[in-house]
């Protein structure tokens, strides 16, 4: 379990990955020394798993998200999943269950690259798209307590 000290830190370092020991110590009340180790101790128990940064897809030139439902065709599961993982502009995909199996997002540049993309899953699966027109909720940690 976390403390509300380690749910700060959390929390913080969700709003900027980059904050430094010194501000995050100055935030808790707690010593650099002390923050540290709290962090190390979040990471050997698997809480904190990585450090990131957030980027504008737009600044590479993708002006274009989509949600992608994909139900595979029979047989097909493998090799749908495996075409997925090979194409970089897929960003994020969950296998789910219901009727599509996965659940994709993808960046592209224009709705002709779109098109190609998904083409190369047609042999393969159906797919549903929608085009994202606004993120009101980004991704965020659900509620700690």
């Amino acid at each position: 379990m976390t403390d509300d000290i380690d749910q700060l830190l959390i929390k913080a370092l969700m709003e900027d990955s980059r904050r430094s020991l010194k501000a995050l110590a100055q935030l808790s009340g707690l010593s650099s020394p002390s923050v540290s180790e709290r962090l190390r101790r979040l990471e050997e128990r698997g809480v904190l798993k990585g450090y990131t940064v957030e980027i504008d897809p737009r600044c590479f030139g993708y002006q274009l998200q989509a949600i992608v439902r994909i139900r595979p065709l029979p047989g097909q599961l493998h090799e749908v999943e495996r075409q997925i993982i090979a194409i970089p502009e897929f960003t994020e995909c969950d296998k789910v269950t219901g009727d599509d199996c996965f659940i994709a997002r993808l960046h592209v540049r224009s709705m002709e690259q779109l098109d190609t993309l998904l083409d190369k899953l047609n042999g393969h699966a159906e797919t549903n798209t929608a085009i994202v027109k606004k993120t009101p909720v980004k991704r965020r940690l659900p509620p700690m307590a």
